[in-house]
């Protein structure tokens, strides 16, 4: 949809109407913004996982399997 259009339609809304627009305008623009900073950070959550194995396999080692499992 062209900037345009969304003008055009605009102007045949009531002033309420048009009020309530932009706040879901607002609200659509906090949401997904919230979304894509928080798909931007890298997470740390699998951090530890492989403790329990760290005594038999080297950091090498562990890449190696992991390229064969691919």
């Amino acid at each position: 949809m062209h900037e345009k259009e969304i003008e055009v339609k605009m102007r045949k809304l009531s002033e309420d109407l048009r009020r309530e627009v932009l706040d879901y305008v607002d609200f659509l623009l906090s949401k997904y913004q919230d979304r894509e900073t928080a798909r931007r950070k890298f997470k740390f959550d699998w951090e530890g996982g492989l403790s329990e194995i760290r005594e038999n396999f080297t950091s090498v080692e562990s890449q190696h399997k992991a390229l064969e499992w691919r």
